[in-house]
């Protein structure tokens, strides 16, 4: 018998339960939602407000002045550039690398544990930052575009979901291609990546924030300005914005009024709120498209049989 048109009576205790349940995941969507509407009214609220801590719920003396300054920045319109290319390659290579990888240990192969142990193994354990900088050195990658994509196209936590999601797949599929003649790229082009869409999906989700936020491997490898990434000049921005204050503070007395007019402009504190928007945003922007996915494949692996 159908029983999916009875409606069930609700009990007390169902009321005050979904009271409850709503009440919590309210409260819990508005902490969450805070941070960012928080550093959004900061951005482009009064400065000298903001700085003081002022602006907690409302904006006040709205304007844009920040952003309009910050993007007026000397070679930002370049560093974005670099930044958007390198997420945007960045991301590619490395879903396909790690979908491929991960299909691959999941096959028969010469010495698949000995190889999967060792990309566990490097999730752990490292050889440090001078051992690193010197491979990358002596590979030519010192002042290349490609120091920001190549080393890190393999990811091994993102092998592993792949590897994991791979598993939980039918593999009367790939078997009927087999019988068919199909080889391994085509049955990981044709097969495996339609089914594994929610699983490349997170993969890209967690590597195009890393690509997106990463700025130490320009300060490490890269001397030449039109490389610069957008994340690297506005920490650089950050930083020029906390020694102008700290001069301000210095000044015991003496009064430099151009200084003064540059900080009225900004403060370390509108910068710091501004720099935060324009780099979150894209992300955030990015993020509903893929949300659907992410979801289920973050989740592979977390319920067995």
């Amino acid at each position: 018998m159908d029983n999916k048109g009875i409606k069930h009576p609700m009990t007390v205790g169902n009321a005050v339960f979904n009271i409850f349940n709503y009440t919590f995941l309210i409260i819990l969507t508005l902490l969450c939602i805070y941070p960012f509407y928080y550093v959004f009214i900061n951005s482009i609220s009064a400065n000298e407000l903001s700085a003081r801590g002022d602006i907690i719920f409302v904006p006040r003396q709205v304007h844009i002045t920040n952003y309009l300054q910050v993007i007026r920045l000397p070679g930002l319109p370049r560093a974005a550039f670099i930044s958007v290319s390198r997420t945007v390659l960045g991301t590619a290579f490395s879903v396909l690398a790690c979908g491929f990888l991960g299909y691959l240990f999941t096959k028969p192969m010469w010495g698949r544990k000995f190889w999967y142990r060792l990309l566990v193994a490097s999730m752990y354990v490292n050889a440090g930052l001078i051992p690193y900088f010197i491979t990358l050195f002596r590979m030519g990658f010192m002042n290349s575009f490609w120091v920001y994509v190549i080393p890190l196209i393999v990811q091994p936590f993102c092998v592993l979901l792949v590897k994991t999601y791979v598993e939980s797949t039918p593999i009367s599929l790939q078997e009927s291609a087999e019988m068919d003649g199909a080889g391994p790229l085509r049955i990981f082009f044709y097969i495996i990546l339609p089914l594994s869409k929610p699983i490349l999906a997170t993969v890209a989700i967690l590597v195009a924030v890393g690509q997106w936020n990463a700025f130490m491997d320009t300060l490490l490898f890269v001397t030449n300005q039109s490389l610069w990434t957008m994340q690297f000049i506005l920490q650089q921005y950050l930083n020029d914005a906390h020694r102008l204050a700290q001069q301000i503070l210095a000044m015991d007395g003496q009064i430099d009024f151009a200084l003064i007019q540059r900080m009225q402009a900004q403060t370390p504190m509108s910068v710091r709120m501004t720099v935060t928007m324009i780099v979150t945003f894209p992300i955030l922007l990015v993020y509903p498209f893929f949300q659907r996915y992410f979801t289920k494949g973050i989740m592979i692996g977390a319920v067995k049989g």
